[in-house]
């Protein structure tokens, strides 16, 4: 016969049949649950018995009025229960049918995962479950600006210890925390691969010539220091004019301990009449950091 819609998978569906173990008793229990005892044809010895007065059922305790014998036969055949199944065809269920805990995509994200969110991929045609620290991208994490708020005077060769602060970071989240800082010594908030950069101005207090170095310094024990990177700034004497000069070094740093691995900054001057540049409302004399990402 012909069908609207779509074709039944199985003309017809076998009912489950139960087989009992007799004795003395009016009790038994199903091997399915049912609401009650309509749902059950009941047999002892191959004669149909009448529900409610023969038995009762209720989930899967079965009930008798009298009880069997050893030997009698008894089955049940489930009346509601089919063994059969038949799968929906291909692409007939959508997500509105099915349950909000599978994955549906009806809910959307609307802000970045957490480290701990995860996905699912196929590893060689095998589903597995992964973080989403492990597949986000690089990029800027953390990074944090300090600079110079007052100028040095007379420097000769000294680490800049003092008058430092950080530029104002109301609002930038991320942008503009983290780094701390003691007597000119500077302690990264998280270990990976950090862009330091020294950001230089100064100028002479008389026309004689002369120039400045500055110079990043790191330890990797919490102890000793070396120099790590360098510039140069030279004094002109135009026309016994003074003159200023800035300059910038940078260094890529492996904070594998946060503990240990620590940076200052040092000044070698060749004359005592240079004035190192700061401010409190610009950044003549700064420090950039920026965490580029993980090891």
């Amino acid at each position: 016969m012909a069908y609207i819609g779509n074709t039944p998978a199985e003309a017809f569906s076998a009912f489950q049949k139960q087989d009992f173990s007799t004795s003395a008793t009016t009790s038994y229990t199903l091997d399915h649950p049912v609401a009650n005892q309509n749902e059950l044809a009941l047999f002892i010895n191959f004669v149909r018995q009448e529900p409610t007065a023969a038995y009762t059922a209720s989930g899967t305790s079965l009930s008798l009025t009298s009880a069997t014998s050893v030997g009698d036969d008894m089955y049940c055949v489930y009346l509601g229960k089919a063994v059969q199944t038949v799968n929906p065809p291909s692409g007939s269920v959508g997500s509105s049918q099915v349950a909000a805990s599978i994955i549906t995509g009806q809910t959307a994200l609307a802000s970045e995962p957490d480290d701990t969110d995860e996905f699912l991929v196929s590893d060689a045609g095998t589903l597995k479950r992964i973080d989403y620290s492990l597949i986000k991208g690089g990029g800027i994490t953390e990074a944090d600006q300090w600079r110079l708020s007052a100028t040095l005077t007379g420097v000769t060769s000294q680490y800049i210890t003092a008058n430092l602060e950080r530029v104002d970071n109301t609002g930038w989240g991320k942008i503009g925390t983290g780094m701390s800082e003691s007597s000119g010594v500077f302690t990264f908030p998280s270990t990976g691969i950090w862009l330091v950069k020294f950001q230089f101005l100064c100028y002479a207090s008389s026309t004689n010539d002369g120039f400045v170095d500055p110079k990043i310094h790191i330890t990797t024990n919490n102890s000793s220091y070396a120099e790590i990177s360098r510039s140069y700034a030279g004094h002109p004497n135009n026309g016994g004019n003074i003159g200023g000069q800035g300059t910038m070094c940078e260094s890529l740093i492996d904070v594998t301990d946060t503990s240990n691995v620590k940076i200052k900054f040092y000044i070698d001057s060749l004359s005592t009449s240079t004035y190192i540049y700061g401010a409190t409302d610009t950044t003549g004399t700064g420090f950039s950091f920026i965490r580029l990402g993980d090891t």
